[in-house]
């Protein structure tokens, strides 16, 4: 695969003068942005009203990655992008590319969204901050505090770290972080990020799952009101689930898919236990509304205040 034909998807993804902004992915054309993003640059009076997807396969090469960045870059139409499955293999791979990384994308090693200003090309990583808007909507106050819960984060790629950064730092933060992975490395590397913060060590407990029913036994030992969420692309950019239906989720548990689109088998998981195990089950819609309001406040150096977030919310529920 050449690196053009990798980065390039739908009309209008070459150079251009018209300005318009990247969405980095592994299957762009099936997201809800691509008709979202009109007419939110229409509400916002944005200068590009075009959105180009990016795909790259999920096991893309850093040439990919490299001649990704490098195409976005020495565009001048090209005004920035918003990166999914690609966090971690952008920074990687590209990271000497950007003039500029956000504090959070130098210690965690990953690129959520990619700006331009002054001519200088910068990395962020908004994930802790879109994961936290998305969690304070539906946790109760004081939840850990008041239950002795647990949190069982399934996947430690960008998502993971920047979720259980996140809670880790919360006032009312849980009473253990489990850290599920298929991957070692990524185990490794989500250890070496809470370190490097300085997180409590003795909050995480990392566990390198070999199969569905290892993520089935963690969850099942979880305390009741714990959080369980699936942070794997499981169900999105790959079929099936980190679970198997003999899973049993915590009784009053809170159970967060990250993902909106897509088979969703995790999430079909915990709806068919919601009644008897009183569950409250959550998708990835407003994560997706936060992640993309984060990412565009960026490349086009907005300040969106939560009453402008909302009213973007509802053209978006207009078009889901």
């Amino acid at each position: 695969m050449s690196p053009r034909a990798a980065t390039e998807t739908g009309p209008g993804g070459g150079p251009g003068t018209e300005p318009k902004m990247g969405f980095v992915g592994v299957r762009t054309a099936g997201s809800s942005i691509m008709k979202v993003f009109p007419r939110w640059a229409e509400a916002l009076g944005l200068p590009a009203r075009r959105l180009v997807g990016h795909d790259l396969p999920l096991d893309a090469s850093a040439a990919d990655y490299r001649a990704l960045v490098t195409a976005i870059r020495d565009d001048p139409a090209h005004l920035g992008a918003l990166v999914t499955t690609h966090k971690i293999g952008v920074f990687r791979a590209a990271s000497d590319q950007f003039d500029e990384l956000d504090e959070f994308a130098r210690l965690c090693g990953e690129i959520s969204s990619i700006s331009k200003n002054g001519g200088r090309l910068i990395g962020h990583a908004k994930d802790p901050v879109t994961a936290g808007l998305s969690l304070e909507e539906f946790l109760p106050p004081g939840h850990f505090a008041r239950t002795g819960a647990d949190v069982v984060c399934l996947g430690a790629g960008g998502a993971g770290t920047a979720l259980t950064w996140y809670l880790a730092r919360r006032p009312d933060a849980p009473a253990r972080i489990v850290c599920t992975d298929t991957s070692a490395e990524r185990l490794a590397h989500l250890r070496d990020v809470h370190l490097g913060g300085e997180l409590d060590p003795g909050l995480f407990r990392y566990e390198l799952v070999e199969s569905a029913g290892d993520g089935d036994r963690l969850v099942t030992a979880a305390a009741r009101g714990s959080l369980v969420v699936n942070a794997t692309g499981l169900g999105k950019d790959r079929p099936g689930s980190p679970l198997t239906a003999a899973v049993r989720f915590p009784e009053h548990g809170l159970v967060w898919e990250l993902n909106y689109r897509g088979r969703l088998d995790f999430l079909q998981q915990s709806l068919a236990q919601r009644d008897a195990r009183d569950l409250t089950v959550i998708d990835g819609w407003r994560y997706f509304i936060h992640g993309w309001t984060q990412a565009i406040a960026e490349v086009f150096h907005l300040d969106l205040d939560t009453a402008t977030v909302e009213r973007l919310a509802a053209i978006a529920e207009e078009l889901r």
